[in-house]
């Protein structure tokens, strides 16, 4: 089999119900923890996905594991952004306006999510989370023979403005209240000694050593993947339309009208499962993070570590031995059409601070990320049913978070308690 077999993936036999212990819906990064954590605990899986492993923002994301990412996107900072970034088209922040009013019941949740107390508990929450995902990862790895996938350059940080930098302490600040560990740099020489070749308008520079990226997302998920079918797991494709809870387990409702009976059901469908979850009288208010990207091809640019520019939203990573240039949020839901001008505005931004980065023959690419407006995931069972596990809304955070989450939901199939009440689905009924 070559890599890219395993993302197709076989259909279910059509007709009956069949039964499973475990199922798990969804083929991104988290549904492949959970199932590859889930096994390795003594569980017997199916996973299901209506698409192609990875279809999603899985496949072709920033490879980021940004363990340091502390901060949630509600905050006040980004309430105080906002506004500028929205007046340009092509900014860092963009929101369609045929898609407003669909956000406003979002929008109103996100601001009060950004006043200072809840903003605090948010920070704390993902601070936890992170700090337990970096200790997962490496077992996560091992599981899955992918060591060798991992780098430890760190990530830059960097300010092409005095006014930036200034605006950035008040979040340095509260990481370091966290226990993040990071070093300033200031001047282009003290900021070439860890990236050469940037632009000189580069003036200040934040270091945070342990910031890891991945080789290549895809090929992760390929080797989770892998891993899990090597040790007996099944994956299929199926559409999962509803959910039907009985006295002998929980029936799922595929798309060809057959049935899954499943003991324990774990949804990991990333944008798509507050729609699964509404078959229960469960609504969350799911939004999709649209990013976009291009992948330069190997020899664009003599890139040494991840880099990020937060004024402008966007990040540059060594992927697979290219560059990878992307990020920015689009609020557009999940149907309307690419619009690939926001990665080309990236890729000359990208242009202007690194002067010899070569932009030709890149690829382009965009992936919805599933977003919670208080910017914390769900992962704990439903209220409905306790026999339904939800791992999803991780944000621009699903990579990094996906060890954690897989552990959670392991330490919850076999009874070991529950995860935090911080992401808990009860706190949006």
């Amino acid at each position: 089999m070559t890599d890219s077999d395993w993302e197709q993936l076989p259909p279910l036999p059509a007709g009956g119900t069949r039964a499973v212990q475990t199922l798990v819906i969804g083929g991104g990064i988290v549904g492949l923890a959970c199932a590859l954590r889930l096994q390795a605990a003594g569980q017997q899986v199916l996973l299901i996905e209506r698409d192609r492993l990875a279809a999603g923002a899985s496949r072709g994301n920033a490879g980021a594991l940004a363990f340091t990412d502390v901060l949630p996107l509600a905050s006040p900072g980004i309430l105080r952004q906002a506004p500028r970034w929205l007046l340009d088209p092509l900014g860092p922040l963009s929101l369609r306006p045929a898609y407003a009013p669909a956000m406003l019941p979002w929008l109103w949740r996100f601001w009060r999510a950004c006043r200072p107390a809840r903003v605090a508990a948010s920070t704390r929450a993902q601070a936890a989370l992170l700090a337990l995902s970096a200790a997962e990862w490496p077992a996560l790895l091992r599981l899955a023979g992918a060591e060798d996938q991992l780098r430890d350059g760190g990530n830059l940080h960097l300010y092409d403005s005095a006014a930036q930098w200034r605006a950035a302490q008040a979040g340095w600040d509260q990481r370091a209240a966290h226990g993040v560990a990071f070093e300033h740099l200031e001047g282009p020489e003290a900021i070439a000694s860890l990236q050469p070749g940037l632009a000189p308008t580069l003036q200040h520079a934040v270091f945070t050593p342990h910031w890891q990226t991945v080789d290549d997302p895809l090929r992760l998920c390929r080797s989770l993947a892998q891993a899990f079918i090597a040790r007996g797991g099944r994956l299929a494709r199926a559409e999962a339309q509803a959910l039907l809870p009985e006295a002998r387990g929980l029936l799922l409702q595929l798309g060809d009208g057959s049935l899954l009976l499943a003991q324990r059901v774990l949804l990991c469908a990333g944008p798509w499962s507050h729609q699964l979850a509404a078959s229960l009288g469960e609504r969350f208010p799911l939004e999709t993070e649209r990013g976009y990207n291009t992948t330069l091809p190997p020899g664009a640019f003599a890139l040494q570590r991840q880099l990020t520019f937060p004024g402008h939203g966007f990040v540059i990573t060594p992927i697979a031995g290219g560059v990878r240039v992307g990020g920015a949020v689009e609020f557009a839901g999940l149907q309307a059409p690419p619009n690939y001008a926001r990665a080309d505005a990236m890729l000359a931004k990208a242009r202007r601070f690194l002067p010899g980065l070569r932009t030709e023959g890149g690829t382009q690419w965009m992936g919805c990320r599933p977003s919670l407006p208080d910017s914390l995931p769900v992962i704990g069972p439903s209220p409905a049913d306790g026999r339904l596990f939800y791992a999803f809304g991780h944000g621009h955070l699903g990579l990094t978070q996906a060890a954690a989450t897989a552990q959670l939901a392991a330490a919850w199939a076999i009874d070991r308690g529950l995860p935090p009440a911080d992401f808990a689905a009860e706190r949006f009924f």
